[in-house]
């Protein structure tokens, strides 16, 4: 997209009493340029908004053009918030991996489902992950010159071949000349390993691990960490394809091999560099480890169980009473992987007195799982699970389960839907406080 035909960034939220607030900013206003600057993205806004003095041409909701002069602090952030970080459009994946999971959903949902991004924006604002294989020359170089670091890269594989065949994508194969590249201008990435039974671990599974740890200088390592994540099947998937799951045996090699080499990392550069998304170890049935140093990857799954878990014992020794009054009954949904590892946060909610709470482990028919994290959970696979059940005055639901900002789940069912149906309250929870404080309420 050209920079003539570049959208205006539609303003989502104007926060209370900011600079944009109080220069009259309304939702539904959009921004066409700073500075006489178009945008392509929340980074050129980022960027340009942090000058002194702005000058921001805007389009009103009735379609009528002004400029709004600002002059401010340097970094003063004005206040707005947008309906997408992407001004030009998404940048869209142009591979064919078979364990993508965008290719593993049934038809007919809601079209955001079905988009397969591979924009360096993202990976460099949220954190999602990039193949490398979309960029440009003229991208390569804005990465360069603004310094968009770290950014999130999925490699899978270090061999050319074994790349190119699990992208199927020729441009695959060139990982390690860019991984160099990012090695040479000095700037970071975290990487990401899908680990496909039968074709990306054992020997595989070493070199690409060993091929990225070469990256790793002490000082300021091109590759700050890397995450082995467990291959994710649907009964969605193509028919075609040549993927197994990762069975409970397959988890407890993967584990113990990814261990043997944390060890030699941590003696050489006292970090383990490499780490298991928690999957593996609710797969196994193993206990989770109980550090992940600074939580490099914890959006990919590395660590996020244990840390809950860790946030909930603090939070619990200082919130839980003795006793409540009247007496409040509850079941918490959850996948069923992690039924081991939460069941002692329940045992010590029931320890107050008036308290019970009820463990709800659900696999998903829906996606065809036996195994299932809480994230992928369905209005269908609660309605399967829960018809019939004793759920007793309310339901705790992981505000994971549904769609960023919205009530609905990846089957674009709708909570109010599943709450009529079930004839129950459901109280979506971000997080421990507000999962004790609906305990509590």
């Amino acid at each position: 997209m050209s920079e003539s035909t570049l959208l205006p960034a539609k303003i989502s939220h104007v926060l209370p009493d900011s600079i944009a607030e109080e220069l009259g900013f309304t939702v539904g206003d959009a921004i066409v340029a700073i500075n006489n600057s178009p945008m392509r993205d929340l980074i050129d806004y980022q960027f340009l908004c942090a000058d002194e003095f702005l000058q921001i041409d805007v389009l009103d909701e009735k379609g009528k053009k002004h400029r709004v002069e600002i002059e401010k602090d340097f970094d003063q952030d004005l206040g707005l918030e947008f309906e997408t970080a992407l001004f030009d459009g998404l940048i869209q994946c142009n591979n064919a991996c078979p364990f993508c999971f965008i290719d593993q959903q049934p038809s007919g949902k809601r079209k955001s489902l079905y988009l397969k991004d591979d924009d360096y924006r993202l990976s460099f604002l949220y954190g999602s992950y990039l193949t490398l294989t979309n960029l440009t020359d003229k991208e390569w170089k804005r990465i360069e010159q603004m310094r968009l670091s770290p950014l999130y890269v999925s490699v899978h594989a270090t061999d050319p071949k074994l790349r190119i065949k699990l992208l199927k994508n020729p441009r695959a194969g060139l990982i390690l000349e860019q991984l160099k590249w990012f090695a040479q201008k000095d700037l970071q990435i975290h990487a990401q390993i899908v680990v496909c039974p039968g074709l990306n671990d054992g020997q595989h599974l070493e070199k690409t691990i060993l091929d990225l740890v070469s990256f790793y200088k002490e000082d300021w390592p091109t590759v700050a960490s890397i995450a082995v994540v467990p291959v994710g099947l649907t009964k969605f998937r193509p028919t075609e394809d040549i993927l197994i799951p990762v069975t409970r045996e397959k988890a407890k090699e993967v584990i113990a091999q990814v261990k043997t080499l944390q060890k030699t990392f941590q003696q050489k550069y006292q970090t383990n560099i490499v780490w298991l998304a928690d999957e593996w170890f609710l797969i196994a049935r193993e206990s989770l480890p109980l550090d992940y140093e600074d939580y490099p990857q914890i959006g990919n799954g590395v660590g996020s169980i244990s840390q809950f878990i860790n946030q909930f014992k603090a939070v619990a020794k200082k919130r839980l009473p003795k006793s409540i009054s009247p007496e409040r009954k509850l079941s918490w949904i959850v996948g069923n992987a992690v039924e081991f590892a939460f069941s002692s946060l329940v045992k010590q909610l029931n320890q107050v007195e008036g308290l019970t709470v009820k463990l709800m482990p659900l696999k998903s028919e829906y996606w065809g799982q036996d195994i299932t994290v809480t994230g992928l959970l369905t209005g269908h696979d609660l309605l399967k699970g829960l018809t019939d059940e004793d759920l007793g005055s309310g339901i705790i639901l992981p505000a994971v389960m549904l769609k960023d900002g919205e009530s609905k789940f990846l089957d674009d069912m709708t909570l109010e839907q599943i709450s009529q149906k079930l004839v129950i309250p459901i109280y979506p929870v971000n997080g421990v406080d507000e999962l004790i404080d609906i305990c509590l309420s």
